[in-house]
């Protein structure tokens, strides 16, 4: 019997994860957890105003991303912790997953 990231990663064939391009020099436990998101196939918010933007909520951190239409490309604008700001933690309550 196969779980679930093993039968994902036979649909996917040889389908790369994207490159994540960090714009702010986040650090490198950062862009590890945003990897680690992205490989898992998590999509995120999107953000209404802004086509391709999305949040993802990540264990310690929130990300604010910007992913190319061609699914290779994924630029981590920013990345807030959620423990420490309580007014993140109240918007990622706040705004339904879509």
């Amino acid at each position: 019997m196969y779980s679930r990231m093993e039968e994902r990663m036979m649909l996917n064939g040889n389908k790369k994860p994207p490159l994540i391009e960090d714009l702010r020099a986040h650090s490198q436990e950062q862009v590890a957890e945003l990897r680690l998101l992205l490989d898992t196939g998590l999509t995120g918010r999107p953000d209404p105003r802004r086509p391709g933007f999305f949040e993802l909520d990540g264990v310690a951190n929130v990300y604010y991303v910007f992913r190319y239409p061609t699914g290779h490309k994924v630029l981590l604008l920013a990345a807030w912790q959620r423990e420490v700001d309580p007014v993140a933690e109240m918007v990622a309550y706040s705004c339904p997953a879509a």
